[in-house]
């Protein structure tokens, strides 16, 4: 069972590490729906789930105490059990998915556009180049509004090393944040995670995606 004390003191420090305006993420992939209120008590206020089902099971336990995301890869199956559960949609990266969205959806859904930054293969997400094309090839969908970027860098035991990666998907936002305002407004960097959150914020990023560095003692 996860200790509501430990929990806080390490969010309090993820918090101070990041600062002011950025976002900490409990990832809640390996937390089972048992200690959902350790991190209630702790003060998390952000949550990421990885998997619908899990998602559906663990709202319906403390959907009020908290602000869902999802952010696993979004498959288009999926997509409608995520209309109306969460604030945002963290890894989205193809038409159908977006097609589906805009099938499903009442009013628009709010979702960040995933980027393979540094081109791995093993890694979902749009090349850097393609992103523009993409956004266009979206614009008709009014149901689709994107908030921002996020990527998963190499990973890498000097969180140095993942600083060009961070620094990289920022120019991108900056870059096409101006041409898209009005139909797409790309605030967010999700982007960071429990080896690299404090370069990540030292590099633009509004969410950081933190697991284990908030549970261990």
């Amino acid at each position: 069972m996860l200790d509501p004390e430990i929990v806080a003191r390490n969010l309090a420090r993820v918090r101070a590490a990041v600062g002011d305006g950025v976002e900490v993420l409990a990832a809640t992939k390996y937390v089972p729906v048992d200690d959902l209120e350790a991190l209630r008590i702790a003060g998390v206020e952000l949550v990421g789930e990885n998997r619908t089902d899990a998602l559906i099971e663990k709202q319906a336990r403390l959907g009020d105490a908290f602000t869902w995301d999802f952010i696993g890869h979004v498959q288009s199956r999926k997509v409608r059990d995520l209309i109306g559960r969460v604030r945002l949609i963290h890894a989205v990266d193809s038409l159908s998915v977006c097609r589906q969205i805009q099938a499903r959806a009442a009013e628009p859904v709010d979702c960040l556009l995933q980027v393979n930054v540094a081109g791995e293969e093993s890694k979902a997400g749009l090349a850097p180049a393609s992103v523009d094309a993409f956004l266009a090839e979206v614009e008709p969908l009014s149901g689709v509004r994107f908030r921002g970027l996020m990527t998963m860098p190499p990973m890498t035991d000097d969180p140095e090393t993942a600083r060009p990666w961070f620094a990289a998907l920022r120019g991108l936002r900056d870059r096409l944040g101006p041409r898209w305002e009005g139909r797409h407004e790309l605030v967010h960097l999700s982007m960071g995670t429990s080896q690299d959150y404090a370069v990540a914020a030292q590099e633009g990023a509004t969410i950081v995606r933190v697991g284990g560095v908030l549970y261990r003692g």
